[in-house]
């Protein structure tokens, strides 16, 4: 349906990883990388909470989206605040989060895009710089972050007015061999 869902895809193929344990393992002791130690502090704590809940907004987000573009292609007729509420009140999910979701789009019911409500872009603001740095010291520390990097990505690129199209077109062009 052409809807970017980076976390979704990234949680998927981190589920499939942590599957393949004997393989890690054997890698593990041929492929020992950089990873180093950091230490931990309440600020850090913090800043993993912000992470999560940007990812998890994120996860959202995206979810919505290809809910949305799917029912507009084949006539489902989705209530994305219904949907939340649903979620809400399921055996799974639950998060506090879905009444904030389901207020979005029962405000707007035709939002193209959870991240630009009112009320959730608000609570992301504060927790973005947590958010970044916790990525940044997953990296730093060679821990795999998935779906911590997709997420922000995706949201790097989804308020970006500009993006490297082209670049990343003409690198296609060049080594697909297409004129």
């Amino acid at each position: 349906l052409g809807v970017a869902i980076p976390t979704i895809g990234a949680a998927v193929e981190a589920r499939i990883l942590s599957s393949m344990k004997e393989e890690r393992a054997a890698a593990s002791k041929v492929m020992p990388g950089s990873a180093r130690r950091t230490r931990r502090s309440e600020a850090r704590i913090e800043d993993a909470r912000n992470a999560l809940f940007c990812g998890f907004v994120c996860a959202y987000a995206q979810g919505m989206a290809l809910l949305r573009t799917a029912s507009e292609a084949y006539g489902y007729g989705i209530n994305l605040a219904e949907v939340a509420r649903i979620w809400r009140a399921g055996c799974i999910i639950r998060a506090s989060l879905l009444d904030d979701i389901r207020s979005a789009f029962a405000g707007a019911p035709t939002l193209r895009n959870l991240l630009v409500a009112g009320p959730i872009r608000e609570q992301w603001a504060a927790r973005e710089p947590g958010w970044r740095k916790t990525a940044r010291l997953m990296l730093e520390a060679g821990l795999p972050a998935p779906a911590t990097t997709a997420s922000l990505a995706y949201f790097d690129a989804y308020r970006s007015e500009r993006l490297p199209a082209n670049l990343i077109q003409g690198l296609r062009d060049y080594f697909g061999a297409h004129t």
